[in-house]
């Protein structure tokens, strides 16, 4: 099912799972799930998604394709995630820009690749590949790092490079803009600005810990912060309303207080009304 550029969404997480069941309509307008956590899930927690899969707009959120790593993309788990995505009519499927593994395995972590043209090429062609497989487009996630291995160029040439060479969507998440300026010491709104509003596919928005002025940790088991709302208010503002994900994985507060959210989410959707459009 499609998208509408207004809905807001929360994450499937099965510590979510009897609340997100008991939820008023409205409550939230889509649901976003890691394959790789319920591909071949049976029993009850497996129709328990299969019930809300069905129930609202679903979108996919990967982990583990390691689209900048050196090891072969796993071609076996591709297919079984074309099946996936397909059995459940998934409106967006995105991964991170990102590596996560190599020849001996997964790795468990993130790590960023380096902002280099070499590296350009080789995601890209690997995006290119996964898009083959999986008969769609997919969103890439720019992702939040602390140490960068190589910069030949900044890291907004190498996201928008990266974008156009590989002919691909973009998962715009803005907590992670909000993170790595801070850390990495450039400025959130510039590199917002700077970003190809064409490719914006959907938003994540979430929550991080202030370890010091000028250290911030993604952590999304926090409530959002206030420079996060306000890069994501400029966001609209630049790039038009998208939906938005609120982005939560542990620490769960109450889940009013994460309803309390959405409709923040909602109040700058609305704000935002219809902003001109950045569409380069």
């Amino acid at each position: 099912m499609p998208l509408k550029e207004d809905s807001v969404g929360l994450g499937l997480r099965r510590s979510l799972m009897e609340s997100l069941q008991a939820a008023p309509t409205g409550a939230f307008d889509f649901l976003e799930a890691a394959p790789e956590n319920w591909i071949g899930v049976g029993g009850g927690p497996g129709d328990a998604f299969a019930v809300l899969a069905a129930r609202q707009p679903l979108v996919c959120h990967g982990l583990s394709l390691s689209l900048g790593g050196p090891a072969e993309l796993d071609e076996t788990f591709l297919r079984r995630l074309r099946e996936f995505l397909d059995a459940h009519d998934a409106a967006i499927y995105s991964e991170h820009l990102s590596a996560c593994g190599d020849s001996l395995g997964q790795l468990y972590d993130l790590l960023p690749l380096p902002f280099t043209e070499e590296a350009v090429a080789h995601v890209a062609a690997r995006i290119r590949c996964v898009q083959d497989v999986l008969g769609r487009r997919i969103a890439v996630e720019n992702i939040s790092y602390y140490a960068a291995p190589f910069q030949a160029m900044p890291e907004i040439d190498f996201v928008n490079a990266v974008l156009a060479e590989a002919d691909c969507d973009l998962l715009l998440d803005v907590n992670n803009i909000v993170v790595n300026a801070t850390n990495h010491g450039y400025d959130a709104g510039t590199f917002l600005r700077a970003l190809p509003s064409s490719r914006v596919r959907y938003i994540h928005v979430a929550g991080h810990r202030d370890e010091a002025l000028d250290l911030k940790i993604d952590t999304h088991g926090a409530a959002v912060s206030d420079p996060v709302w306000a890069l994501l208010a400029e966001a609209y503002r630049v790039h038009g309303r998208r939906p938005t994900l609120l982005e939560r994985d542990f620490n769960f507060p109450p889940f009013a207080e994460l309803v309390d959210e959405l409709d923040t989410v909602r109040r700058h959707l609305a704000d935002a009304g219809d902003a001109s459009r950045h569409v380069a």
